[in-house]
């Protein structure tokens, strides 16, 4: 009975100590083995200035932009049980979440956390730039925030499509008629007659900006399954590799910075 119970303590501290590896924290060492071995404290500095804790200096907007995104994942992933990106079944299943599915309500928690982000991310990259945390050595994190800010423009003007109502249809062939007419990448573009090789046009209506964004030369099936990729996949993939490139470079630049 006794070699049970003795296996069994031994056991139960080798679990322990698999999972807890340094113990109670009741030393300065054990703490900054304990920081140092899990990775969500790990991504916070060594030290942070008091201005980087007060709200009225930070806002919270990076925060915030950061748990909507959070937000977005999960009822993204739940709408995704119920939605088909096919002309016949979207509009019908956007219907069907609403008024048929349980919960249907993720549907409008999905849209206003959409507009809620886009809001946020813009008043987070306004409260950077007016305290001059653009500045070194900051520059390289600064670019990375307004790539995050454009994929935050295009996980929106994606999602916008999935209803396949005629608001986004319509929305979506004003966004590809701005794609056509951009300058060198768009077929209807200024300066586009330029790229071309032994007399043969590069941008043409099958290989122009538009054509890219659609996938065909008009809006259909193609354009909706391709935006539901990008919406679902692509671009929130694209995001969560940049925020935590995003988060890592604030920790090793020393944190978020003070007051000009």
């Amino acid at each position: 009975m006794r070699k049970v119970i003795e296996s069994a303590k031994s056991f139960e501290s080798q679990v322990r100590k698999s999972i807890f590896r340094v113990g109670i924290p009741n030393t300065d060492r054990k703490r900054v083995l304990i920081v140092l071995g899990n990775v969500f404290l790990h991504l916070h500095p060594t030290k942070v200035r008091t201005s980087g804790v007060k709200l009225r200096y930070t806002w919270c907007a990076g925060g915030l932009s950061f748990f909507l995104f959070l937000v977005l994942t999960l009822t993204g992933v739940l709408l995704m049980f119920y939605y088909r990106p096919t002309v016949e079944g979207a509009y019908v299943d956007m219907l069907d979440i609403r008024s048929q599915v349980p919960f249907g309500i993720m549907r409008e928690l999905h849209r206003w956390s959409a507009h809620a982000m886009v809001i946020m991310v813009m008043v987070h990259m306004f409260r950077v730039f007016m305290t001059g945390s653009y500045k070194p050595p900051r520059e390289f994190n600064w670019v990375i925030g307004v790539i995050l800010l454009v994929l935050t423009f295009l996980l929106s003007f994606t999602g916008y499509l999935l209803p396949w109502d005629q608001l986004a249809i319509w929305a979506i062939t004003v966004g590809s008629n701005m794609a056509k007419a951009h300058p060198l990448v768009g077929a209807a573009g200024p300066f586009s007659d330029f790229l071309q090789i032994g007399g043969v046009p590069l941008v043409h209506p099958g290989s122009d900006a538009r054509f890219m964004l659609l996938g065909a030369k008009e809006i259909g099936g193609t354009t909706l399954l391709r935006f539901y990729v990008l919406h679902c996949v692509g671009i929130p993939l694209g995001a969560a590799v940049l925020m935590a490139v995003h988060f890592w470079r604030i920790r090793k630049d020393g944190g978020i910075s003070g007051p000009l």
